[in-house]
């Protein structure tokens, strides 16, 4: 549970220097500071993804886990339910300074428990012990807090609760499913969740500043079904081999 904490306490003090000691960050800053770590993030996502011992293996997930992505749309989904919780808990008249207590907590909440490096990160500290993406996130949500915290408010502070609940809660699923994997299983699922992380970081780096369709960004939830695809292979190929005998 460690990821998930650091990442919940980062956004908790961060949003707090925000809201009371940093007032009106230049875009530009912003736009920058987005660049640098989205840089920081495509070198974690490649060298965790250097681990990987099937290279054809990998490719296969890849694409087999697009198309059931593409299909369910993970990400039309993730981006409906966004919509709906900004719907539902937006509160009228919650307002301090002029700024609106529900904005902060609801777009700071959304966007950072609706990203796929929450779900990658979690199961990462959960599957292998490694919060080394969770501690990357830790740094861009910071980062963000400080920017959302000087424009919308302590709202914003609160958001570091349900982070906490969701990372943890999958965190902890993972731990529990950790039993069920050999090592090469989660060496495996750990090299293809990395590279998502690369995407991610791709995505900040192309698109900081620009209108998402403009850059060509990459729907990377639609691709988290990949990294469930070397456990069914591996995991069917162990079951054949015991069949089959020493």
């Amino acid at each position: 549970m460690l990821g998930p904490v650091v990442n919940a306490l980062t956004v908790a003090v961060c949003s707090c220097l925000g809201c009371f000691l940093i007032r009106g960050i230049p875009p530009r800053f912003e736009d920058t500071l987005k660049k640098g770590i989205g840089l920081a993030i495509i070198y974690v996502g490649i060298r965790g993804a250097m681990e990987n011992q099937r290279e054809l293996l990998l490719i296969v997930s890849l694409v087999l886990g697009a198309l059931a992505g593409e299909l369910i749309d993970i990400d039309g989904w993730m981006n409906r339910l966004g919509l709906w919780a900004e719907k539902k808990l937006r509160m009228e008249g919650a307002k301090e300074g002029g700024r609106s207590f529900a904005k902060g907590f609801v777009s700071a909440s959304i966007l950072f428990c609706t990203g796929s490096m929450a779900i990658v990160g979690s199961m990462q500290s959960g599957l292998t012990g490694n919060h080394q993406i969770l501690y990357a996130k830790s740094i861009l949500d910071g980062s963000i807090s400080l920017v959302f915290g000087a424009s919308m408010g302590i709202g914003v502070l609160f958001s570091a609760i349900p982070v906490l609940v969701y990372q943890g809660g999958i965190t902890l699923l993972s731990i529990a499913a950790r039993d069920f994997l050999s090592p090469e299983i989660i060496t495996e699922m750990s090299a293809v969740g990395n590279l998502l992380v690369a995407a991610i970081g791709f995505n900040f780096v192309c698109l900081a500043g620009n209108a998402p369709d403009e850059a060509g960004e990459i729907k990377v939830a639609n691709l988290i079904p990949a990294i469930f695809i070397p456990w069914i292979y591996i995991g069917l190929e162990e079951l054949l081999r015991s069949f089959r005998g020493p």
